[in-house]
């Protein structure tokens, strides 16, 4: 460059290129203080997330502001997972009680139909009919059938 003929032109072309590059470059480092002091970081997880929520920092920011109604509707849907939880618990407690029940009921009723086929049994009739003087009989009974004639 110590002998070359350089353009006026040129030369401020070069500068105002160079110039444009600097800004370029204190633009990017401003956005990137600007995010450490909580700008724009709470749209990206950093390496303080975890202690920005330990210390409820990340209340006061202007993501909390933005999205509380997203944040309403997450806190909505884990207070119906709960509800689910105890829904499902007080179903299967009640399924469990009425079929303790079905089974005692269930119970109930084959003793009384044992019961009562003991009681009516052929045997024990007999028994029963004969203290009041009834006999059964030995003779198998017959069937009388009349005809009757068609008077025409």
């Amino acid at each position: 460059m110590d002998n070359e003929f350089l353009d006026r032109a040129q030369l401020e072309k070069q500068e105002a290129a160079q110039k444009a590059k600097e800004k370029k470059a204190t633009a990017k480092k401003r956005k990137k203080a600007a995010k450490g002091k909580g700008g724009k970081a709470a749209k990206r997880i950093g390496p303080n997330a975890f202690v920005q929520i330990l210390n409820g920092e990340f209340l006061t920011k202007e993501f909390m502001t933005k999205n509380l109604g997203f944040i309403f509707f997450i806190i909505f849907l884990m207070l119906l997972v709960v509800a689910k939880g105890y829904y499902g618990k007080e179903l299967t407690r009640d399924v469990n009680t009425t079929q303790g029940e079905l089974d005692e009921v269930t119970s109930d009723y084959f003793e009384s139909k044992a019961r009562l086929e003991e009681e009516t049994r052929r045997i024990r009739l007999v028994e029963q009919l004969e203290l009041q003087g009834l006999k059964e009989t030995v003779n198998p009974t017959k069937v009388i059938r009349i005809k009757k004639k068609k008077e025409d």
